[in-house]
């Protein structure tokens, strides 16, 4: 079974509880860069880059932010539209269907305060292309959010299942094509992100520990606790994050009088 860092033995169950929980870091993620890109009116306005569910537009639309959300697929579209109807936030959501390869001219202006691109760069042609339209989108001070499949996750995932064939062939792959599509390594996307005038505030691992743990042990007394508890402590902290299943990147655009305008965000951990 493949659940998207190679091969896992897990069970479906433990699969779905883990996906859980890092959508839940996620969100959280998020929501605390919203909050320091408000403007003094409150208002805030997103970008989010083929999240065309509204998986995180629509709790950012709760949170007060007017969302706009471009995504190629209309059928995803179509869920977003329902899930903002049910929220009661449909008036704070833009959608567009469109390609995040070729942003359309009104969303390269600098007027959003935070642009989302998760799990976007490692799967188009031109990931610096795109995230460098993505940085134009955003006003000068405010943030990028970026998340990424993490390769090396792959590495381990396959190791520890016992697919050594695998895991070579997969190591070999970052090492030789480190920034190309699918390959995006963390040292690759903070390239991009300086070439894209971002300046990095916050480097995060999303599921350090929760991808490789079985979903039986984490049930015990006590697990879901200990899970927390490590997954907070290592998610800001090398070498643990380096090995995460995502690698979550938290980056300004540079207000370009040498400040950043902002505060960093109150949730993200320290760049270290």
């Amino acid at each position: 079974m493949n659940s998207g860092t190679g091969t896992d033995i897990r069970s479906g169950a433990d699969i779905a509880h883990q996906s859980a929980r890092r959508q839940d870091r996620v969100r959280e993620l998020v929501l605390g860069a919203l909050e320091s890109v408000r403007r003094r009116s409150g208002e805030a306005s997103v970008l989010d880059c083929g999240g065309g569910s509204g998986r995180l537009a629509v709790p950012l639309a709760v949170a007060g932010a007017h969302v706009t959300v471009i995504d190629i697929s209309v059928d995803a579209l179509a869920v977003l539209r329902r899930r903002a109807i049910e929220a009661g936030v449909a008036d704070r959501i833009v959608p567009v269907q469109g390609d995040v390869e070729a942003l359309p001219e009104s969303m390269t202006s600098g007027s959003f305060d935070l642009a989302i691109v998760h799990e976007v760069l490692e799967v188009v042609d031109r990931p610096g292309f795109v995230l460098a339209g993505v940085a134009r989108a955003v006003r000068p001070g405010g943030l990028v959010s970026i998340l990424a499949v993490n390769p090396a996750a792959s590495v381990i995932a396959r190791a520890l299942a016992g697919d050594l064939v695998a895991a070579l062939a997969e190591l070999r792959g970052i090492v030789a094509e480190s920034g190309a599509p699918g390959r995006l390594a963390p040292d690759a996307l903070a390239e991009m992100c300086r070439a894209a005038g971002l300046v990095i505030e916050a480097t995060s691992g999303v599921g350090v520990f929760a991808e490789l743990v079985p979903g039986a042990r984490v049930e015990a007394p006590g697990g879901y606790e200990a899970l927390a508890e490590l997954e907070a402590l290592a998610a800001s902290r090398s070498p643990y994050r380096d090995i995460a299943a995502r690698v979550h990147l938290l980056a300004r655009r540079d207000a370009g009088d040498g400040s950043m305008l902002v505060s960093a965000p109150r949730n993200a951990g320290p760049d270290r």
